[in-house]
């Protein structure tokens, strides 16, 4: 098993960890610049992913030894929260892309042995990215035991990627439990998108895959059955949408300034008061969203990691909400009217905030705090 990618004690040099950052920020300046058209044809282009690749953002999560920057490690916490929030501020739905695909690596590299992991490097550094593929309609995609080996019987759906992630991680249920399984899909594989009208997040391809019939081996099984909802990682990894999420926040708010300074309203007293509880609450998002991915690295306590997180998730929402509609009412009509960036971001927003159960994981949380013994401020 995979020892050394789990105990793995490099670090990111200093000149390592600026250079990563420094591409990022090249990168995601491209990519907002492109992001009206993005959104436009609801497709994500060829030069984009070309771009992306030359980054080294997606070798970036696999580990060191593997070309990569090990930011799959809770450890490199920090430099993957910058890259999320740059990716966020920068287009919602490839930055929703790269946060699948550092999920799925980071449970390779978790759950998977070393030749799993070493074949996923290779995939992803000949082109491929990954993704992870959980959701179910109401079968659910299965395994299944068949007398000449083991086949996959049902779909994905909300498959992000669908057409261009040759490497999905899909989860499947089967005689022992959920299984998970990183699969080797031929590029022009059968997919349907046709579905996904969202009013956002209209680039991410989101769409069904049928595996119905597809044989699957030992080889192509991550993990124990039961390993994908582990704790604390399968919960307290949400901090990475959560920075996602807050990236595309503070951008809201640069944008409401610089509107503020074009249309010379920036000495109006109302316009002062929007522009400091946006900056207040990105501020809080981005602390929270910091804190929740540290205590993930750094804390040995899996319901009180699971639980910030899920508070985190809390105040990220309420942080992005409360931002929009400020900015809207500050900005105006013109808000709402394309191609002004503020009406992109808001609708991708407002999109890609939709997470599962966010109701329960706010009173998940809460209930953590009211068993506890601990102060709020220690909490």
């Amino acid at each position: 098993m995979l020892a050394n990618c789990r105990e793995d004690t490099a670090i990111l040099a200093p000149s390592e960890r600026h250079k990563l950052l420094e591409n990022a920020q090249a990168f995601a300046a491209k990519l907002s610049s492109r992001a009206f058209d993005t959104d436009r044809t609801a497709h994500i282009a060829p030069d984009v992913w070309t771009d992306f690749r030359f980054s080294g953002l997606a070798m970036s999560p696999l580990p060191h030894e593997l070309g990569g920057s090990s930011l799959w490690d809770p450890r490199f916490g920090a430099e993957l929260c910058t890259i999320l929030r740059l990716l966020g501020a920068a287009d919602l739905s490839l930055a929703r892309i790269f946060e699948g695909h550092v999920n799925a690596v980071g449970l390779v590299c978790r759950y998977g042995t070393q030749a799993q992991i070493e074949g996923l490097a290779g995939s992803v550094r000949d082109g491929a990215l990954s993704a992870v593929w959980g959701a179910d309609d109401a079968q659910g995609l299965r395994i299944t035991p068949e007398r000449d080996g083991n086949v996959l019987k049902g779909r994905k759906i909300l498959a992000s990627g669908a057409g261009f992630v040759t490497r999905p991680l899909v989860t499947a249920s089967a005689p022992e439990g959920q299984q998970m399984c990183l699969l080797d899909l031929e590029i022009g594989y059968a997919h349907d998108t046709s579905s996904w009208q969202a009013q956002g997040m209209r680039a991410t391809a989101t769409g069904t895959v049928d595996f119905t019939g597809r044989r699957i081996t030992d080889r192509e099984r991550i993990g124990a059955p039961g390993d994908f909802m582990r704790q604390p990682h399968f919960s307290g990894g949400a901090w990475r949408f959560c920075a996602v999420h807050t990236g595309a926040t503070e951008r809201l708010v640069d944008l409401f300034r610089e509107h503020l300074n074009s249309s010379a309203r920036g000495e109006d007293a109302y316009q002062l008061e929007r522009l400091a509880t946006c900056v207040a609450d990105a501020t809080t998002a981005r602390f929270w969203v910091e804190d929740a991915a540290r205590r993930l690295a750094v804390e040995d306590d899996p319901e009180s990691i699971v639980a910030f997180a899920n508070l985190t998730r809390m105040v990220v929402e309420r942080s992005a909400l409360t931002v929009m509609e400020t900015v809207q009412r500050g900005i105006g009509l013109r808000a709402f009217v394309r191609p002004h960036d503020v009406e992109r971001i808001c609708r991708d927003l407002a999109t890609y905030l939709r997470q599962p159960v966010p109701d329960r994981a706010m009173s998940d949380g809460a209930q953590v705090f009211l068993s506890s013994s601990r102060s709020a401020g220690d909490f």
